[in-house]
């Protein structure tokens, strides 16, 4: 079998590159993806993230190594292992950066990265529910709304970071970040608006795309240094299938590096010990890893507005019968919709922390039930400085990578992160707040000195679930792609997912992953 081109990973930036390349009918494409469609329930309510995070017919569930920085805690690492892959499974806030961020990009020596350059493309994604403006589209596949949920701490938090100092911001993904408000969300019409419902169902009855699940890809296959193919298990069945023009590698930030690895691009050294035939010696494969590193602000509540009220059988039921008949009430919504972005202290030259407040208690990635009423704020450094990677444990590609975050390995993600539990405190102090707000569990009202704050942060914080920066675009020594997302070295190779961001963007990265495909796509039908 021979396909113009071959889209490894059926993710976000899969979906997206199938529907573009496949659009003006020119050429053949096939898109293979390890894991099972996603036209299920847990998918489609936005309630039930839990039920395919920590499934592992749904899911990677990748651990870290032990976070040296972070006493030696093994951190959860869910990876979607489905059509659509992290939008099939993420909280669906959609946030696009801040302009900055490309603007960063741009300094790097990234010529078509700059935020005027990435702008069109944001716009070009979406129907925002607002209109159209100067920054934002309205003619996109995907729906992005902002949330209109009613409950009434959302409006107490908001009022509260007013009370606070900070600005109320009805669009964060429109003229500046900065500020407080409700988030854009993918959920339409009661449902995930996922990028496998939005850019791939479009398409998939295209004569010239054919989609494969359940079929885990081993092996790129080079000539040289040319890739010509992949081998692929499908159906317990090894497969060869070449490659007219180009193999795209769209695995996400785990995934992607693993392939490349396994299929001997990356560290000669590191392939070399684990007997692998080097076919390129590409220092920054796997290098450079980075994401959000959360810490919770967690008070009891005095009122029945959070989520504890549907822990009981009776109310899960009722709601998911509610759903079930017509898409609405609390299952229609993930609960994760209010937020917002501010500086950590006056020298930052743009918002450095993320908030996300949350009505409810997150206890072990919710495996364990809170026992009462509670909500959190959680607390992210956008920018950490500290890098991880990840490299292979095997040779086998059926073992899973050894991934290291390392964590506050730099000094300053420590001094950001307690920069920013400092104002979720005051947030959380103000008069609004004042007629829920019951007693503060974490980190706890008795903790209060520099050296308290750095041991709970380093007990407790978690993921964000924003891995990224693995394959990292640009034109120094460690960069792997360049900036046309070509893999340095080697012919018809392209990587296009989060791995080929730089930096790590301010928020949360599927907003800025679709836009990575949506770019790429231009760049593969034009070159």
């Amino acid at each position: 079998m021979k396909y113009d081109y071959i889209i490894i990973g059926g993710g976000s930036a899969g979906c997206v590159l199938a529907n573009r390349l496949t659009e003006n009918g020119q050429f053949n494409v096939a898109l293979f993806e390890a894991g099972k469609p996603s036209d299920i329930w847990k998918v489609k309510m936005p309630l039930a993230i839990l039920y395919t995070m920590h499934d592992p017919k749904y899911n990677w569930k990748y651990y870290s190594e032990p976070e040296p920085y972070l006493n030696n805690r093994k951190l959860f690492c869910p990876r979607g292992k489905m059509i659509g892959g992290c939008s099939a499974h993420n909280g669906m806030v959609y946030v696009r950066g801040n302009p900055n961020d490309y603007e960063r990009w741009y300094s790097f020596g990234l010529k078509n990265w700059s935020y005027e350059k990435v702008l069109p493309y944001f716009k070009k994604i979406e129907t925002w529910s607002e209109g159209k403006n100067e920054y934002r589209g309205n003619e996109g596949l995907l729906p992005v709304n902002q949330s209109k949920n009613k409950n009434p701490l959302f409006k107490a938090f908001i009022d509260s970071a007013a009370e606070a100092g900070y600005e109320k911001n009805p669009d964060m993904n429109g003229k500046k970040q900065e500020g407080f408000g409700m988030y854009d969300v993918t959920i339409d019409k009661g449902e995930r608006a996922s990028v496998s419902k939005h850019y791939l169902n479009p398409a998939k009855n295209r004569k010239n795309l054919t989609i494969y699940t359940d079929s885990f890809v081993e092996k790129i296959i080079f000539d040289g240094k040319k890739a010509i193919g992949i081998d692929v298990k499908i159906k317990n069945k090894v497969e060869k299938i070449l490659v007219n023009k180009e193999v795209i590698l769209s695995g996400g930030s785990i995934n992607s590096p693993q392939l490349l690895l396994l299929s001997g691009v990356g560290p000669a050294e590191d392939l070399k010990e684990k007997g692998i035939k080097i076919i390129h010696n590409l220092q920054g494969v796997g290098r450079n890893l980075q994401d959000h590193l959360e810490t919770y602000i967690q008070q009891e509540c005095k009122t029945s507005d959070t989520l504890y009220s549907y822990v009981n059988k009776f109310n899960m039921l009722r709601i998911g019968i509610q759903w079930f008949l017509n898409k609405s009430g609390p299952c229609s919504t993930s609960y994760l919709e209010a937020g917002g972005f501010a500086k950590s202290s006056p020298e930052r030259k743009y918002p450095n922390i993320q908030f996300h407040f949350f009505p409810a208690f997150v206890i072990d990635h919710g495996l364990v039930e809170p026992d009462r009423h509670g909500y959190q704020l959680h607390a992210s450094p956008n920018h950490p400085k500290s890098r991880g990677s990840v490299t292979l444990n095997t040779s086998n590609p059926y073992d899973y990578p050894k991934i290291l975050f390392n964590y506050l390995e730099h000094e300053d993600d420590l001094k950001q992160t307690i920069e920013a539990i400092g104002i979720a405190r005051n947030i959380l102090g103000q008069n609004s707040m004042k007629p829920f707000a019951g007693k503060e569990t974490g980190p706890g009202s008795d903790i209060q000195t520099h050296e308290l704050y750095e041991d709970y942060i380093r007990s407790k914080a978690e993921t964000a679930y924003h891995p990224s920066c693995t394959l990292k675009m640009g034109i120094d020594d460690m960069a792997v792609v360049d900036e046309k997302l070509k893999v340095y070295g080697i012919e018809n190779l392209r990587i296009v997912d989060a791995s080929v961001m730089p930096e790590i963007t301010s928020g949360n990265l599927n907003a800025p992953t679709i836009m990575i495909a949506e770019r790429a796509s231009e760049f593969i039908l034009n070159s």
